[in-house]
């Protein structure tokens, strides 16, 4: 789970510097408003797609396992 912390912590790093990044923008704030949550809903995208993903992948694992297990219990 070590990668995954890292990954999450990027993630964090860079929204974090985007944000201050629009923040700092010479714009009005109307168009800053719509940048941050423009910005925001495309990480909170990317971070559901992930998210998704990895349950996905984690679902098969155990779904796996348990037709391992079945078989070792009635190996028919």
């Amino acid at each position: 789970m070590e990668s995954g912390k890292t990954a999450l912590g990027i993630l964090l790093g860079i929204g974090a510097g985007a944000l201050l990044g629009v923040l700092f923008a010479p714009a009005k704030g109307s168009k800053t408003r719509k940048r941050i949550m423009d910005k925001g809903q495309n990480y909170a995208d990317e971070l559901k797609g992930k998210f998704d993903g990895l349950y996905q992948e984690v679902s098969e694992k155990y779904d796996a396992l348990l037709e391992e297990a079945k078989t070792m219990v009635d190996p028919k």
